[in-house]
């Protein structure tokens, strides 16, 4: 009888696992806790930035991983995009699996997901920075990071000894340039508050043109764009590329406190504390934030509701102005009582932050 029981107990074991290699292979799955509610599986897809971009990727999953701890019936899981052309099989292989919610991270996913969606329609979706028309399975997750930079834009200006800094994006797409516009029109505001004359390189808003690594992973192509600027006389920089933006930060450590960086996405100094030095603030767009609440609501059966998605503010906390960390004694008060009380007139709607990329 033991070697019966012995020899179906076997049976059991081969059987699941069969049943999970089906399932397919991520580079990372979390199972949740116990509980009886029922089981929430959330699949993530990331940009070809990869999951440790220190940028919206890591932020996506950190929400996840978020929503599970505090859920006992949510699972996640992420599959990396090496290419663009990686987006819809990845899509679509989570779409197999049955997975509750797919989290497409980035605009450059919105035809792959868009494509997808449609073709799946008992799936629901979900996708960072981006709103797909006319798809009711795919839940919106867009942010307003021009009033945040905005706020980074006076910082930057009052900050500057040289009277000169710079933006750069990693492409010329919505989720980078909002960042950009409203860059820009905190400097300009600035100027007009002091009488200054801080020129901005990188963009113009104007034209919507300027300069762009067309890379959101290589370091070296940060630099040299960040070399430029500085030859320039720059001494804030403001990279909106991901991983590219690494390499501006590594070469303004090395500088030895030549220039500055204002980091975007996630807080610089906890997400790539080797350059804490050198980071002057974050226009911080709380990704995290915005994918934990989406998840827990799909986890609890509410209804994901892609007409009214979500948005990120100053006023609700989706978007801020992080903290200056070790810039912290260097930012003069008057600037930062300055920078506080155009943060209170944008969310009263006394200052209007306008950007052609602001989500809708």
């Amino acid at each position: 009888m033991r070697a019966a029981r012995g020899i179906q107990i076997l049976a059991v074991l081969a059987a699941s696992g069969l049943a999970l290699s089906a399932c397919g292979e991520a580079p990372e799955e979390n199972a949740a806790g116990g509980g009886d509610a029922p089981a929430y599986s959330t699949c993530m897809v990331t940009d070809t930035g990869g999951i440790d971009d220190k940028s919206f990727n890591a932020s996506a999953w950190a929400g996840l991983e978020a929503a599970k701890a505090e859920a006992g019936n949510i699972s996640t899981k992420f599959t990396a995009s090496n290419a663009i052309a990686d987006y819809e099989p990845n899509l679509t292989d989570f779409a197999a699996q049955k997975c509750s919610l797919i989290l497409a991270v980035g605009g450059l996913m919105t035809d792959a997901t868009a494509k997808i969606a449609a073709a799946n329609p008992d799936s629901q979706f979900a996708i960072v920075d981006s709103a797909i028309a006319d798809a009711a399975n795919v839940y919106p997750l867009q942010f307003d990071t021009a009033q945040a930079s905005y706020l980074a834009g006076y910082l930057a200006a009052g900050y500057s000894k040289s009277g000169t800094v710079a933006t750069y994006g990693g492409m010329n797409i919505p989720p980078v340039t909002i960042f950009m516009d409203g860059f820009v029109d905190g400097v300009a505001k600035y100027n007009e508050v002091k009488g200054k004359s801080v020129k901005v390189l990188g963009w113009d808003k104007a034209t919507q043109k300027g300069t762009f690594a067309d890379d959101f992973t290589s370091q070296a192509k940060g630099k040299a764009i960040s070399d430029t600027f500085v030859g320039q006389g720059a001494d804030v920089i403001l990279p909106v590329a991901g991983g590219t933006g690494l390499g501006t930060a590594a070469a303004a450590t090395e500088s030895g406190g030549k220039y500055s960086v204002i980091w975007v996405d996630s807080d610089g100094c906890e997400v790539a504390a080797q350059y804490c030095s050198a980071f002057l603030s974050t226009v911080v767009k709380s990704v995290s934030g915005g994918v934990k609440d989406a998840a827990l609501k799909g986890s609890k059966g509410e209804k994901l509701d892609a007409a009214v998605g979500y948005k990120g503010t100053l006023e609700n906390g989706g978007v801020s102005l992080g903290a200056y960390h070790e810039f912290d004694s260097k930012v003069p008060a008057e600037l930062k009582a300055e920078i506080e009380k155009l943060k209170a007139d944008v969310i009263a709607g006394t200052i209007k932050v306008e950007s052609a990329a602001a989500p809708k």
